[in-house]
């Protein structure tokens, strides 16, 4: 855990930069970056709701019977984290979307022929004087889906949490 402490104190985009100028330009290597630097949140969620759900009556009953360990975590466990994961997954894929068009943005990302909306936006920045759309729809539509993707994310959380159903 201090490992991923460590890489979540880097921020996200100058990480990402500094694995792309060690790794290179070219999808395999954004995709790789990526995952490096989201991987810390998913892990942190991970652990902390494994961490209480040790604590909690059914495992200590299960512990108490006999059941071997490996049982109670593909049974009691691993189900029991798979919603928290799913929401903070939903996240981190919006994050990765941003990180990619800002990596694209800088020349970094992906290579200029490969069409994604951050080289469509840095393409544009020469014709924004007489063609501002250029990067105003590539722009809108990449806000639209974070955005889309941000509330499926609150979609399967409010979906997803035995807590929220109770009150409702």
């Amino acid at each position: 855990m201090r490992f991923m402490d460590g890489l979540m104190a880097f921020p996200t985009l100058v990480l990402a930069l500094a694995l792309i100028a060690l790794l290179g330009s070219s999808i395999q290597n954004v995709i790789i970056a990526i995952t490096v630097v989201d991987s810390p949140r998913a892990v942190r969620v991970v652990r902390s709701c494994v961490l209480s759900l040790r604590e909690q009556t059914f495992v200590e009953a299960a512990r108490a019977v006999g059941v071997p360990t490996w049982r109670i975590l593909f049974v009691h466990i691993a189900p029991n984290t798979l919603a928290p994961v799913m929401v903070q997954a939903s996240f981190i894929f919006a994050g990765a979307i941003m990180t990619e068009a800002a990596l694209s943005f800088l020349g970094a990302g992906s290579p200029p022929h490969i069409p994604s909306w951050g080289n469509l936006i840095s393409q544009g920045r020469g014709y924004l004087q007489v063609a501002f759309w250029m990067i105003f729809f590539p722009g809108l539509f990449l806000a639209l889906t974070v955005l889309a993707v941000n509330l499926v994310g609150d979609g399967l959380r409010d979906a997803l949490d035995p807590k929220l159903r109770r009150r409702l």
